[in-house]
C-alpha cells in the first residue's frame, strides 16, 4: 500500500513525479486542500498562494516532461514571511509591513524557484523574528499541531507548524538565536542553521545582521540536505556571504559514524533542564553510542553568559535595522500626521508590537553615549569568550550534542507576561549564533506525547557532518516519523 502524498519524503515525491505517478499540479492541489482544511485551527500561514502555486506547478510539469528537471522540481514548499517574494506580501509578522509587497525575490527564494519548487504560501512568524513562541505576530499566535493549546516555538513557528501538520513537505526558516532549531524541537522536526555566511541573507528582512541565518525545516535530515544544497553558496549581493565551495550534502549522509567524538557539555545537562527532556536526549545519545560514536564530557564554561550577551547584541542591531521603518518610505503610515515628528512617532508606535518596541528601546540604550562601553562593547568581548569555548571544544570533539530546548512546548500565554523567562527558552541555542557555528535540531523520543529536540553543533562549515550524524540516527529510530494527532 503506497504512502499518502503528504507522508512521503522529498525524495519519494521527486521519484513519483519522475515516474508520472502524479503531477506537480496534483501534488500542489493535495497540499492546498490540506491547508484549507487544517490551517484554520493552526494559523501557520499568513498568505496562501493557490493561483501562483498551480501556475508554478504547471511550469514544473512542463519542465519534467522535457526531462530537464532537478531533484526539487515540482516539489511544494512554504517560505517564512521574512523572505521577500516578488509580487507577494512580505509582512514579517508585523502591522508595519502588512501592506508591503516585495518588488524582488530574496536569494533563498530565487534559488529555490530556479530549482523548480512550488511556493504554496508564506508562514506566520514572531514579529520581525523577535520571539520564542510565535505569540508576537500581528496576525495572532500559531498553534502547535501536537497540542493546539501549546506554542510551536519561534520565531519560525509558522514554518514548523505547517511542516509538522503536513501542510507542506518542507519550509524555510531563519535562525537568529535558535529560531529554526527551537520550533523544530517543539514540533518534532529536523531544522538546520548553517554556518553564518553559508546561506545568503539578501532579501531576508534583517533583525540582527551578525546573527541571522536562513535554513530549512523538514521532516528528516535527508530532506533538509536537499533543500540546503539548493540555497547554500556565495552570493555577491550579500557582503557577509562566504565564497567557499559547497559540498554535496547528500553524498555523505550514509557515511558511518564509528569513532565519531561527541562532546557533551556539562553546562547543558544541569539546572533548568526538565528531567524528562534530559532522559529523552540521553536516550538519543545512547543510540549514537550504539552506532559507534564515542562520547566525551566537555565544558562550555561561558554558557551562562550567552543569554545576557545575546540580549545586548541582538537588540542593538535590531534598533539600527528597524530605524528604516519610519512611515515615510514604505510600511505602515499613521493617519493625518500633524508634522514630521508626529509621523515618525505614531507610525512606529502603531506599526510595532510590544516585543519589538522593547528590543528597540534596549538596543538604543546600550548603544547610547555613556553606555556603549559598559554594555555593547562588553557584550562583544563576551561573544569572543563564547567563541573561544567552542574553538577549544572542537579541538577535542567532532560534534557537540545536547538538548535543543529545556522543556517541551509550553502553553500559549504561559510565558507571555515574563520576557526574561521567555528568553531563557533559547539558553542552549543562542551560543551557536554568537559564534557563527552550524547547528541543528532533530527529534528525540517524545515526552508525554510532545516532541523533544536533540541539538547537534559542529565546527565551521561542518553542515555535512551534522546532517550525516542526524541521518544515521534517523535510520536507526522512528522518532522523526511520528505524526501529530489529526494530521495523518
Amino acid at each position: 500500500m503506497s504512502l499518502p502524498l503528504h507522508e512521503r519524503s522529498l525524495g519519494q515525491l521527486a521519484a513519483g513525479l519522475r515516474a508520472r505517478e502524479f503531477s506537480s499540479r496534483e501534488l500542489a492541489t493535495h497540499y492546498l486542500g490540506r491547508i484549507a482544511r487544517l490551517d484554520p485551527g493552526l494559523n501557520s500561514l499568513v498568505t496562501t498562494c493557490a493561483e501562483d502555486a498551480l501556475a508554478a506547478a504547471d511550469a514544473a510539469d512542463a519542465r519534467l516532461a522535457r526531462g530537464d528537471g532537478g531533484p526539487l522540481t515540482g516539489l511544494p514548499l512554504i517560505h517564512k514571511d521574512i523572505f521577500c517574494t516578488q509580487g507577494v506580501r512580505t509582512s514579517c509578522g508585523s502591522r508595519m509591513l502588512d501592506t508591503f509587497v516585495a518588488p524582488y525575490d530574496a536569494t533563498v527564494v530565487a534559488r529555490l524557484k530556479a530549482a523548480g519548487t512550488v511556493m504554496l504560501g508564506k508562514a506566520n512568524m514572531d514579529e520581525f523574528a523577535m520571539g520564542s513562541s510565535n505569540e508576537t505576530s500581528w496576525y495572532g499566535p500559531v498553534r502547535n499541531p501536537w497540542d493546539p493549546d501549546r506554542v510551536p516555538g519561534g520565531s519560525s513557528g509558522g514554518s514548523a507548524a505547517a511542516v509538522a501538520a503536513r501542510l507542506a513537505p518542507v519550509a524555510t526558516g531563519t535562525d537568529t538565536g535558535g529560531s529554526i532549531r527551537q520550533p523544530a524541537a517543539l514540533c518534532g522536526l529536523t531544522g538546520i542553521k548553517p554556518t553564518y555566511g553559508r546561506v545568503s541573507r539578501w532579501g531576508m528582512i534583517a533583525f540582527a545582521s551578525s546573527l541571522d541565518q536562513g535554513g530549512p525545516l523538514a521532516r528528516s535530515a535527508q530532506d533538509a540536505a536537499l533543500v540546503l544544497q539548493a540555497v547554500a553558496g556565495y552570493d555577491p549581493h550579500d557582503s557577509t556571504s562566504v565564497d567557499a565551495p559547497v559540498p554535496e550534502y547528500a553524498a555523505t549522509l550514509d557515511d558511518g559514524i564509528a569513532g565519531l567524538r561527541v562532546g557533551l557539555p556539562k553546562e547543558y545537562f544541569g539546572e533548568g533542564l526538565d528531567p524528562k527532556v534530559r532522559h529523552s536526549v540521553e536516550t538519543a545519545i545512547a543510540e549514537l553510542r550504539r552506532l559507534g560514536a564515542q562520547t566525551v564530557e566537555i565544558s562550555l564554561a561561558n554558557t551562562a553568559l550567552a543569554v545576557p550577551t545575546y540580549y545586548v547584541v541582538a537588540p542593538a542591531e535590531c534598533s539600527s535595522n528597524l530605524a528604516r521603518y519610519d512611515g515615510v518610505r514604505y510600511g505602515h503610515r499613521c493617519a493625518d500626521p500633524k508634522d514630521l515628528s508626529d509621523l515618525y512617532e505614531r507610525s512606529r508606535a502603531e506599526g510595532f508590537g510590544a516585543e519589538v518596541k522593547r528590543r528597540i528601546l534596549i538596543g538604543t540604550y546600550v548603544l547610547s553615549a555613556g553606555y556603549y562601553d559598559a554594555y555593547y562593547l562588553k557584550a562583544q568581548q563576551l561573544r569572543q569568550l563564547i567563541s573561544e569555548d567552542f574553538r577549544r571544544a572542537f579541538a577535542e570533539v567532532d560534534v557537540i550534542a545536547g538538548p535543543t530546548s529545556p522543556t517541551t512546548a509550553f502553553r500559549l500565554g504561559e510565558k507571555a507576561g515574563d520576557p526574561v523567562t521567555m528568553y531563557l527558552s533559547d539558553i542552549y541555542t543562542i551560543a551557536a549564533n554568537l559564534a557563527g557555528l552550524p547547528a541543528m535540531s532533530l527529534p528525540a523520543e517524545p515526552v508525554g506525547g510532545l516532541p523533544v529536540g536533540l541539538q547537534l553543533m559542529g565546527n565551521y562549515f561542518a553542515e555535512a557532518r551534522l546532517l550525516n550524524v542526524a541521518h544515521r540516527l534517523q535510520e536507526a529510530t522512528d522518532w522523526h516519523r511520528r505524526v501529530p494527532p489529526g494530521c495523518e
